[in-house]
């Protein structure tokens, strides 16, 4: 039995986690409208452009949810506050480690090409943001660049080991210490 939606922002999520668990070359249509309940004719109906227009709306939607309860806190909010509030934020979406970072796999497969921009301009924007928030908070820009660095390339290794190891609280336990050690320069 299909199931009906009404708009294209309640189609989005479906697909994205159809694409987080087959990656985005396992997605096949018939794989997509099986797991999703959708007709092609309503996939097709919100994304005329097949695939590719469903990966890109994918991403745009993530960059929206990234700049909203991410990247604008930690650039506009008192810094400390909106650290804490990243750490949250980020248990919270990726589910205690449970659900992958689609622009991660995005990055570690034939799609990376394909949306190289958006891959990029993600990653980019959260290693700013904390950066900036860090230097808020007095640090030097040089450390704080490299704590911005290894703290963003913590979570997603966390991400991934604790997906790789089915233990989630692997994950909470890595964003743990990268808070304590955050802390200990803010």
């Amino acid at each position: 039995m299909t199931r009906t939606v009404f708009e294209k922002s309640d189609v989005i999520p479906l697909v994205a986690e159809v694409f987080r668990e087959l990656g985005y070359e396992g997605a096949s249509l018939s794989k997509i409208t099986a797991r999703t309940r959708l007709s092609k004719g309503s996939l097709y109906y919100f994304f005329p452009g097949g695939k590719d227009e469903m990966a890109a709306e994918i991403l745009a939607h993530i960059d929206q949810w990234f700049i909203k309860n991410i990247y604008e806190p930690l650039e506009e909010n008192e810094p400390r506050a909106a650290i804490d509030h990243m750490w949250q934020e980020v248990d919270t979406y990726f589910k205690s480690g449970q659900r992958i970072c689609l622009i991660g796999a995005f990055a570690l497969d034939e799609t990376r090409d394909r949306f190289a921009a958006v891959i990029r301009q993600y990653f980019v924007r959260w290693i700013e943001a904390f950066s900036a928030a860090l230097v808020r908070a007095g640090i030097s820009k040089e450390t704080a660049d490299q704590i911005s660095e290894e703290t963003i390339a913590g979570i997603q290794g966390g991400l991934i080991l604790s997906r790789a190891l089915h233990d989630e609280s692997f994950f909470a336990r890595t964003l743990a210490n990268l808070s304590k050690r955050v802390s200990t320069y803010v």
